[in-house]
């Protein structure tokens, strides 16, 4: 019952921060450079689990894979922000990699990704990812963003902000939302985070993200 209620607090804390961030998108205040947004239009969301197929991402001392625990949160925050409104187009809709051959398939899945999060026109990319550190104290959750982007700084702040009540809860310690130089963060103009969700190489948030 306790981890049910922590997965709801993650879940809602990062949906209220998008509301916050994409109702002043819609009155301009955001990204004054795109195009305007209705007061009432409905809001796209690409949901990016990170990894896939072959490509586990981080494996966990118990066992767990990135790939399989990034889609699962995605599909659960998938159906919050449904529920909340929003239209939400994933990148990755189940175990399968995003590509078509294993040769060059991390290139091939790149460039998948950047076509469909450019075909969907979003107004906010979220990239769900799990983290690893060379010592197995490490714990939390963090999130990224590109330095270039006000609005995807504003976004990553608000959601940092809600992790850090688990962060603070778990590690005490809060982090700060960081900048950062990532192939998801760069691909479109629309504001962009990577949420790394906790440490997989630390059995305790290993157990939470299970």
């Amino acid at each position: 019952m306790h981890i049910i209620v922590l997965k709801k607090k993650v879940f809602f804390a990062v949906v209220i921060a998008l509301l916050v961030c994409l109702i002043g998108l819609a009155f301009g205040l955001a990204f004054s450079h795109r195009k305007t947004v209705g007061a009432f239009g409905r809001k796209t969301v690409v949901l990016d689990p990170g990894h896939g197929g072959i490509d586990n991402g981080v494996v966990g001392a118990a066992g767990t894979k990135e790939s399989e625990k990034n889609l699962q949160i995605s599909l659960m925050l998938k159906e919050v922000l449904e529920d909340a409104g929003f239209n939400v187009v994933l990148t990755r809709k189940d175990k399968g990699g995003l590509y078509e051959t294993e040769k060059d398939f991390k290139k091939q899945d790149f460039a998948k990704r950047k076509e469909i999060t450019l075909n969907a026109s979003p107004d906010a990319l979220i990239s769900v990812h799990c983290n690893k550190f060379p010592t197995k104290d490490r714990r939390g959750a963090q999130v990224f963003f590109n330095a270039t982007s006000k609005s995807g700084r504003n976004l990553a702040g608000a959601i940092q902000n809600g992790l850090n009540g688990l962060n603070v809860a778990h590690t005490g310690r809060a982090y700060s939302a960081l900048p950062g130089d990532y192939f998801m963060l760069n691909l479109t103009e629309a504001l962009s985070v990577i949420v790394e969700c906790g440490f997989l190489s630390n059995a305790d948030d290993e157990k939470l993200l299970c």
